[in-house]
């Protein structure tokens, strides 16, 4: 299977039309014309990369990237017997990329805030 490292960056935030984020994914198939991101960090790393494709599905919806996370990476080890199968459950996979969050007015109870 043909693949490339990093061949592209996207600008996916810009500020008075000029771009000011920018997002590589890891690799490219160009057979299937797909990116592909692999994400095995802490959950805080994979809440910023998470939003970073959902802004690449935004700015470049013709672009279709896929994101690996670690329970795929670990699934595939596996599979193609590159490691045993763990003794524990793996992490679950996220179910869709969060959107925005959600914020709440909690008025001005002072007994809700620290």
């Amino acid at each position: 299977m043909e693949w490339d490292y990093e061949p592209r960056e996207f600008a996916i935030e810009f500020h008075d039309g000029e771009p000011i984020q920018f997002f590589r994914p890891d690799f490219y198939l160009p057979g299937d014309d797909l990116y592909i991101e692999i994400t095995t960090m802490s959950q805080k790393l994979v809440t910023k990369k998470n939003r970073k494709v959902r802004l690449l599905r935004e700015v470049h919806p013709d672009v279709e990237c896929k994101v690996f996370y670690q329970r795929d990476y670990l699934s595939l080890l596996v599979k193609y017997g590159l490691e045993e199968p763990p003794d524990q459950q793996l992490p679950a996979a996220p179910t869709r990329i969060p959107g925005p969050p959600r914020i709440e007015d909690l008025g001005e109870d002072a007994s809700l805030v620290g």
